[in-house]
Parts: C-alpha cells; structure tokens; sequence
C-alpha cells in the first residue's frame, strides 16, 4: 500500500516505555549529573530546551546555558566553547540575507566550523536547509536546486568552479563559509553587534532536507522533522554507550545523515565534536590519540583505510582512548568487522539506516562477533519487519523487503515520489532477513537481486565469498543483462597490490563457495571501485558505457600502492570499462 506520508502511532505500552527510556538516558549517559554550573546551570539549559525545543540552535542555546566555557568543536583552525559557537550562530542567524516567510538555504560545505555555525545560525533563523553532497557534480547540482530553488546557498570556496556551471538564475545569493574575496559567513558574523541578535525562537522552523546519494538515478530530497526530542538519542543509547564526558570525532560527511546525526547527538550531550575537512586515516588515528575517551562517527571504507595504513604507522599512535567506533552509510564488507576488532578491541557498532527512516537496526559489537556480515537488532522504540510481496510477514531466515518505524521517520520526499507503507511501516528499499538468533542480515537493494536462468542470486553473498581469497582486495558484484539467461553476473575485482589472480579461479572459488548458478560470467579487474563522497559503491557507474568521468565521483584516500602484476581475463561481452581492464600475461 502507497501512502503520501509514513505514520508513526506507538502504542500505549511503548508510550510508557518512552518516558522510562527518556529517564534512563539522562541518567545513564550522565547527561544530568555531568558538568555545568549545578542545579541554576540545569534549569538555564532545561529552560532554554523548553523555549526553543530540541531544534540544533535549541541543543546549542542550552548547552551554552549549562556550560558556557566547555568546548563545543575543535577544527582545523582551533576550538570553540558553546558560549562562542551560540554567539556566532546567533550573529550569522541576524545578518543572514533572507528575506519573506519562507527562507531556504542550500549548503554546501565540507567538515568545519563554517558548515556547523551555519546549521546552527539556519536553525535559529527558522530557514529549511538543504543538505548538498560535496560529491555531486554541476548537473546533479543544478538539478537539485532547480528544483528546490534555495533564497540563499552557503558555500566552501573550493566549489566556486562547481557552482560556475550552475545557471546564474539559481545562485544569484551566495554566501562563502571560508575565506574567499565575496561575501562570507565571517564577514557578516563579525559585522553584526549582539544587540541586534534576537533570543526569541522562530515562529516557524524550517525543516532539514537531506539529499538521497543518488546511487541509483536522481538524488531525492528527504525532510526531516524539525523537533526530534530526546526519544531518538534515547534509541542510539540504549545499544551504543554514547556519554556526556566523550570526545566525539565526525568523519561523517555533515551532509549525510549520519554525519549530521552525530553532531545532533554530541551537542545533546554536550560533547566536543571534532571535524576535519577530508578524511585522512593517519589524521584520524592522531586525533583519536590526542584526546580521552573518544567516539568516532565514520563510515565502513574509512575503517577500512584506517586497516590499510602500514602496522608501523598503526603502532605509531597510542589507540587506548578509543571507546567507540560508530559505522553506517554503507554494508560492512567481508570480514572488516572483525578485523577491525582484532586491531582496535571490541568497540565497533555498525548502524543500519537510511536517509528516509533514520535507524533501523544497530550490530554492537558482540552481534558482530557472532557473524560480521549482520546489521543487529532494532534498538528500542523501533519496530521492523521483514514482508513478502504480498504483504505478508515471512519467518525466520526468509528474504522479504524491509519495513521499519521509529520516531525520526521522515516526512516526505520534496518532489512527491510515493512510499510504500504497511501497517505504519516504511519500505527501506533493500531486502533482508532475520535469522533464527534474531539478528537481521540486508541482503542488497531490492532492485539489486539478480535472477539468471530462473535462479535467485544475492550478490552480498559472492561479494562475501570473493573477499575470502587472499589476493582480493575489494569486490563489486551487479547482474547484466543476458540475451540467454536473463540476467548474468558480473564482479568487478580489485587486487591486493602484487597479487595475481585469474578469472577461471574466481568463478571456480564462487561455485565452490556459493553455488553453481552463482559463478560471475564476466570477471573485470580494476584499480579501484568508483564511490561516491561517502564511501558508498555505486554499482551503475561500474556497468557504464565509455565517457567522460561519472559525475559525483570520489577518489577516496589511497593508502596503497597501485597494484601491478595482475593476472586474469576481464570478459566484457556487454561493453568494454571505462577503465581499461588488466589482461592476461
């Protein structure tokens, strides 16, 4: 059944369990007790929270309250204290060049203290924001705003070639969020006294619109509501041990849910959120190093980066702070999980979500250990189900779509696409299932399962299989069409530097492996896998024609070195690669 919107109704007994969760978070994450200037300090921030709700200004504006001097986000250029960032916010917030009741602001801006005082400044100002992707080129760009047509963009100098391309009709009002000749963010903040900023909250807040990555056509734009409440952070606690005391380091793109959730929450508990621009692995094993008790916000490929990194570069850094290492955005390939865990301990949890719901399952750490390949359980306050296409609820172990519910499901896609919804759950677009532990394994895109000659094939399975061989480095498997078959598979290999692996050996490991019918017909090997900003492979890039570079494209930091000697047959029926494949000797 097609809804225009989902519809989250908790039942009585979950409306109970809602205020015993909320009670048990601040306790539990030493939220009340923690910091601040005692009982006057705790009502300063519960006042403010009531005045302004749990908006980003109203988190920033009462952890400010509370505890003035306490660092609220250290960058590339310094640190800042709640105190300040809530004077920035407010100062941008009143010399923000808007004008009328509807106010919308594109941003787009990489991890810094210009991007976050802008959030937050958006947030008091009562403007909806849209969240762009760092990795979209000029015609996802101009796509995106053409159809939302923001007042205002906020924008990192690095972009002013990107955005040049953009028809001048639809960045006609550009703010830089760095240093840059034009008009920018620091310019207005310092022109702007304090006595023109405002303490009364917005008669209307904006919502965030969060853009879809766009790996399988168009990016979607996703509103998220604008008052979350404490019940969402209650959730992630209640299967992560997040606490008021950690540091909490974002390599998280601030424009991707993820990202932008972990500063929500850090700022909620108060903790310093430390950003960077770009991802560097050893940078981030610095940072883990120079401060105590340290969460990470990230997403599966940097861990994997991070394992790159030579032992001796590993051993460099002192890792004891550690305490949390917080993945989604992406499937957790192969065996990263584990050996993850074997390096850093067992402080990996793995968040399974998406732009539309938010949460809907989190592996922690002991999850993990019993099969790396699993996404967990629902945490609380979180209802999932796995349906068939009929709409019938399957049992253990069966594949069937996706459905969840939890209290930050979206509120709709900007363009009016329709979403399928049963029994007050959304459709999540991937297929899964839930084994006889309990413990629910995505099994791909729904659009992405392959059928060839008659015969379901899962391609997480080969990739998994794949990643087993010593000599595979990293792997992508999609089904291409067949003239006999239907479908076909194909698996995209990159090879561990020096290594030699032939196709025939590929398929004849999958056939041992998985199954007969599961065996790739086409084996390509490649340098790298084309992802987008972040970390995520997008699979139609790998079966596209000759031509320029895909747009949105990323080159993600490479720790090691081209790969040479690689042996193997790349079999292209369907079209040579845009990147030329190895041959064999």
């Amino acid at each position: 059944m097609v809804h225009a919107r989902p519809v989250y109704r908790p039942g009585l007994r979950r409306r109970i369990g809602h205020s015993r969760d909320l009670s048990a978070l601040l306790v539990r994450t030493g939220l009340l007790f923690s910091g601040g200037l005692g009982p006057s300090g705790t009502l300063r921030q519960l006042g403010a929270l009531h005045r302004w709700g749990t908006t980003l200004a109203g988190i920033v504006i009462g952890a400010a309250a509370r505890s003035p001097g306490k660092t609220a986000l250290i960058d590339d250029e310094g640190a800042l204290t709640f105190a300040e960032l809530d004077e920035q916010a407010a100062r941008l917030a009143a010399g923000l060049p808007l004008q009328g009741p509807r106010k919308r602001v594109g941003v787009l801006c990489r991890n810094h203290r210009g991007m976050a005082v802008t959030l937050v400044a958006c947030s008091r100002r009562g403007a909806e924001v849209v969240l762009l992707n760092t990795g979209f080129g000029t015609s996802q760009i101009s796509a995106v705003l053409s159809e939302l047509r923001p007042d205002l963009l906020i924008v990192d100098a690095e972009f002013a070639p990107l955005l040049g391309g953009v028809p001048l009709a639809l960045r006609k009002n550009v703010l830089w969020a760095d240093r840059h000749p034009g008009p920018s963010i620091s310019k207005i903040i310092a022109s702007v006294p304090r006595s023109k900023t405002t303490a009364e909250p917005p008669q209307i807040q904006g919502r965030t619109i969060m853009l879809s990555s766009g790996t399988t056509g168009r990016p979607k734009g996703a509103r998220r509501p604008p008052r979350p409440g404490l019940w969402p952070l209650a959730s992630m606690t209640s299967r992560i041990p997040l606490r008021a005391r950690q540091t909490m380091i974002i390599e998280a793109p601030l424009f991707h849910t993820w990202g932008y959730a972990a500063l929500q929450m850090a700022w909620a508990l108060r903790a310093p959120a430390v950003l960077h621009r770009r991802f560097d692995p050893e940078q981030t094993l610095h940072s883990i190093a120079a401060h105590r008790d340290v969460t990470v916000f990230a997403v599966p490929v940097m861990l994997q980066r991070i394992l790159e990194l030579a032992p001796e570069v590993r051993a460099a850094h002192d890792m004891s702070s550690l305490r949390i290492a917080a993945v989604s955005g992406a499937v957790l390939p192969g065996d990263l999980a584990t050996r993850f865990m074997d390096e850093f301990g067992d402080r990996l949890y793995n968040v399974y979500g998406s732009t539309e719901a938010s949460w809907v399952s989190i592996a922690t750490p002991r999850d993990l250990r019993l099969d790396p390949r699993t996404a967990g359980r629902p945490p609380r306050n979180t209802s999932l189900a796995i349906i068939d296409a009929q709409g019938t609820r399957v049992g253990r172990s069966t594949i069937g779509q996706i459905f969840a519910a939890n209290e930050l499901l979206f509120e709709g896609y900007t363009g009016g696409e329709p979403m399928e919804v049963r029994d007050g759950l959304l459709a999540i677009g991937d297929l899964g299932h839930i084994d006889h532990r309990g413990l629910l394994f995505v099994d791909g895109r729904r659009d992405g399962l392959v059928v060839s000659g008659g015969e379901n094939v899962v391609p997480r399975d080969v990739e998994d299989a794949l990643l087993r061989l010593p000599e595979v480095h990293e792997v992508a498997v999609v089904g291409v069409p067949d003239d006999d078959w239907g479908q076909r598979l194909a698996a995209f290999v990159v090879l561990r530097p020096g290594a030699r692996l032939a196709a025939d050996t590929v398929r004849d490991h999958v056939h041992a492996q998985v199954a007969r019918y599961a065996a790739p017909r086409d084996v390509h090997f490649i340098p790298e896998l084309p992802r987008n900003a972040t970390g995520k492979v997008v699979h139609r890039w790998l079966t596209a024609r000759p031509g320029p570079e895909p747009e949105g494209r990323v080159a993600w930091p490479a720790t090691r070195p081209e790969p040479t000697g690689r042996a193997g047959r790349a079999v292209t029926p369907s079209g040579p690669l845009s990147a030329p494949p190895a041959t064999a000797p």
